[in-house]
């Protein structure tokens, strides 16, 4: 009776062990044609980042001092 019972046991835990590795195929076939789909937060949030940027890059051209030529340098330097 005893070898039975572990007969028995070697049989279920094959057999559960077929079940989660057909889960996790299943499962790796369904995250390879998942779509995304951005929710609202992340909707605004990537609009918001554009709208920063976009208005940075105004601000910048609008406020940005002139910049000199300083290759022309004697002694090579960037300082005045």
């Amino acid at each position: 009776m005893n070898n039975w019972h572990n007969e028995f046991m070697a049989e279920y835990d094959r057999q559960h062990i077929l079940e989660e590795a057909e889960e996790m195929r299943l499962e790796n076939l369904t995250t390879r044609f998942r779509v995304y789909r951005p929710g609202l937060f992340e909707r605004t949030m990537f609009h918001f980042a554009n709208w920063m940027i976009s208005t940075g890059s105004q601000l910048r051209k609008r406020y940005e001092a002139p910049t000199l030529h300083c290759s022309n340098s004697p002694t090579s330097s960037y300082v005045p």
